[in-house]
């Protein structure tokens, strides 16, 4: 039910060399220029988040900032880095930018996978939708349980669009997966172990300083 088709894979595995070549200093030339557009420029080779001063526009397109912190979460670098592109984002066209980032507490703990596209030129809700099923692929949700239902978040907060939360675990707490979709941009977060109710309110936190 979730399996990802071949030319989503062939894809997945472009933007995933992009991914290695900007955390190894490659400069964009190195690669094949007819394979990875150069605005397609991986999340962990971006800048740090804008100050709080610069609030997002409450509508209308915005992009993706690849912060330092989100949601008073720490992004990790090093050896906590995410070195590939775990979720195949799919097709990845002439101005589009991916972000991908591990978050943590400063106190430590398992990691929030973020991974979001902007300027998304087809209904963001079809690729939101696209996410979700690579996260399920990820985390090797067994397709024989069901398909997990997204349910919405009650407060999107001021950023709008849409913003839901499914669980991928048969107890009241583990695994969520959130996800958002406004006009012109779609991502996913993996929560390890957590509530809908938690996770919904950590993302639509951390989304305040990844779009804008």
């Amino acid at each position: 039910m979730f399996r990802t088709s071949r030319g989503a894979l062939r894809r997945a595995a472009v933007v995933a060399a992009a991914a290695v070549a900007a955390l190894t200093a490659c400069q964009p030339e190195d690669l094949p220029a007819d394979d990875v557009p150069a605005s397609a420029v991986p999340g962990a080779s971006a800048t740090a988040s804008p100050s709080a001063s610069q609030p997002a526009a409450p509508g209308g397109r915005r992009s993706l900032v690849d912060a330092a912190e989100a949601g008073g979460l720490r992004k990790h670098t090093g050896d906590g880095a995410v070195g590939d592109v775990p979720v195949d984002p799919g097709e990845m066209r002439d101005g589009m930018r991916l972000v991908v980032s591990h978050f943590a507490a400063p106190d430590g703990g398992d990691p929030v996978l973020f991974e979001g596209v902007d300027n998304v030129p087809e209904d963001t809700n079809k690729r939101r939708e696209h996410l979700f099923r690579g996260m399920l692929e990820y985390i090797e949700w067994d397709p024989e349980l069901g398909q997990p239902q997204a349910r919405p978040v009650a407060d999107p907060g001021p950023l709008g669009g849409s913003v839901e939360c499914l669980m991928a675990s048969l107890a009241e707490n583990g695994q969520v997966v959130c996800g958002w979709a406004d006009e012109s941009t779609a991502a996913v977060a993996l929560f390890p172990d957590s509530t809908l109710d938690e996770a919904g309110k950590l993302f639509v936190a951390m989304r305040g300083d990844l779009e804008r």
